[in-house]
């Protein structure tokens, strides 16, 4: 493997052959890249077909699916994300996938199928740059406390065991020992454990400007047999729908944590 560091976070991997499968080592060495810098572009894989994706995936856990997606023809543990056929283009925000469950998704991982001719780029947002950039008082002031997540919609008391769980604020990464803010958007983090409802809001809002700031984003262009994933524990998403000019079309796969956030 050949890696290029992007900025602020992401690491370019060349070199593997997804179709063929990884060994061990291979499969242990994207885990420390992918605890260390978040995001891993694969460039070259337009020989994998969903079979072989769902394979990769496979290798770094138990492939999960949310329910209310459409799936892939064939593969019902992968799932489509298109704008063909939509009159209104997508709607996407920065988040952390499936966060309202007390296990979710570690990686989640896209396979370009269809490029568009131009736009349709994924954004991607350091989550230990936005830790590390807090202001000291903040930091002491948010250190212990958890975040109730939900499913976007719901209110904390309208929310059951399968809409709704906590997770830490800060969050020590298993890998890299590295701690993030772990958030996703203000729809699904409703209340800061130890604040009031207005108090939750108006922190939850600080902390999400604050890291998805341009600064601390890094915008992936698609390019065909490109397989882009990254570690959910350390980086928010969002697809930018504005401005595409023809059909978009990625097959999406995510890997369950083997245990709650601790």
């Amino acid at each position: 493997m050949q890696t290029t560091p992007q900025d602020p976070i992401g690491v370019e991997v060349i070199g593997l052959d997804l179709a063929a499968g990884l060994d061990d080592d291979q499969v242990t060495s994207l885990r420390t890249l992918l605890g260390e810098h978040g995001v891993a572009v694969i460039p070259g894989q337009g020989g994998l077909d969903d079979d072989g994706f769902a394979a990769f995936l496979a290798r770094f856990g138990e492939i999960t699916f949310t329910t209310g997606e459409t799936p892939v023809e064939g593969r019902d543990d992968l799932n489509v994300v298109s704008n063909v056929g939509r009159t209104t283009p997508p709607r996407s925000v920065f988040h952390v996938d499936t966060s309202y469950v007390a296990r979710p998704p570690t990686y989640t991982a896209l396979r370009a199928v269809t490029i568009p001719e131009s736009g349709g780029e994924t954004l991607f947002t350091n989550q230990y740059r936005a830790y590390e950039t807090l202001p000291g008082d903040i930091r002491s002031h948010l250190a212990g406390r958890t975040v109730t997540h939900v499913v976007s919609g719901l209110a904390p008391e309208d929310a059951g065991p399968e809409t709704s769980a906590e997770h830490p604020v800060f969050r020590r990464h298993p890998v890299s020992g590295r701690t993030s803010l772990y958030l996703s958007t203000p729809e699904r983090c409703v209340e800061i454990s130890g604040m009031d409802r207005g108090a939750s809001r108006t922190t939850i809002g600080y902390l999400y400007e604050h890291s998805t700031a341009e600064e601390n984003t890094f915008r992936h262009a698609w390019s065909p047999g490109d397989v882009v994933i990254w570690d959910n524990g350390c980086v928010l998403h969002r697809a930018d729908h504005a401005d595409v000019s023809g059909d978009r079309v990625m097959h999406r796969g995510m890997v369950t944590a083997p245990e709650p956030v601790p």
